[in-house]
């Protein structure tokens, strides 16, 4: 059944065969049987068909029909399909808190990983597989070349661990590039005041990577108004020191 369907460019499909690289997966979540886990983008349900043998009931939302038609066929009744975008569910119908997990496609990583983030009052832990550059970049620590947007958003509100990388010849289509096992648990105490000009701060922070933060922030903090020495790159700043800007510039709103 499997061998019909043909990997789609437009959705990013590159399908895991490697069942040493899914034991290891499976054995990351470590699922209990009356766990509520949410799979993003089944595929053709390598990691979905030893889940169900694992828990009660898994929820997995999937975009490509043809792909649906395949996990129907599994006959697996404690597996619930929903059809559609991930980006366009409200998680709170999963029946919230939930463990998420997915083999996330390159192209809309990001907005999951910050949909989740406006969401993760309602996860308990997130274990995703993304490029490995991708998981890189999100446990980066500040002071390196890679150390970006995506590693502050992320390490503000999440701990953030690379578990392990997978190598392009555990898929089929190999993929060009390695990817990695990302495993992310909400903080317990999240430092974060107004997540919105947290958020506008580290953009704008990042937007020139070569500029100072006087020259990147001129239009929203001058030195006078904060501490933290703005002849800095955004990169030289520890999630802390975004954390004290954006409260530095709620002073002055």
């Amino acid at each position: 059944m499997s061998a019909k369907h043909k990997a789609r460019k437009r959705f990013s499909q590159n399908f895991l065969t490697d069942q040493k690289i899914i034991d290891q997966i499976i054995a990351t979540i470590a699922p209990k049987h009356d766990d509520n886990i949410l799979e993003i983008g089944p595929g053709q349900g390598a990691m979905t068909l030893p889940l169900l043998e694992r828990v009660d009931k898994l929820n997995v939302i999937e975009i490509d029909r043809d792909l649906i038609e395949i996990l129907e066929s599994y006959s697996k009744p404690n597996l619930v399909i929903h059809e559609g975008d991930a980006l366009n569910f409200d998680l709170a119908q999963f029946n919230p808190p939930i463990r998420v997990i997915g083999n996330l496609p390159y192209n809309i990583s990001s907005p999951i990983l910050f949909h989740l983030l406006d969401n993760r009052d309602k996860v308990i832990d997130m274990t995703f597989m993304l490029q490995k550059e991708v998981v890189e970049r999100m446990s980066a620590s500040h002071g390196s070349k890679i150390y970006g947007r995506l590693s502050v958003m992320m390490q503000a509100f999440f701990e953030v661990e690379l578990i392990f990388v997978v190598p392009p010849e555990s898929f089929e289509p190999a993929p060009k590039v390695d990817s990695a096992i990302v495993y992310l648990v909400p903080l317990k105490t999240c430092k974060v005041g107004n997540i919105e000009i947290f958020e506008q701060m580290v953009k704008v922070s990042f937007a020139h990577r070569r500029k100072t933060l006087r020259n990147c922030l001129k239009s929203l903090l001058t030195q006078e108004q904060t501490q933290i020495d703005l002849s800095q790159r955004a990169e030289m700043l520890d999630i802390d020191a975004f954390i004290t800007l954006a409260k530095d510039y709620e002073k002055q709103h």
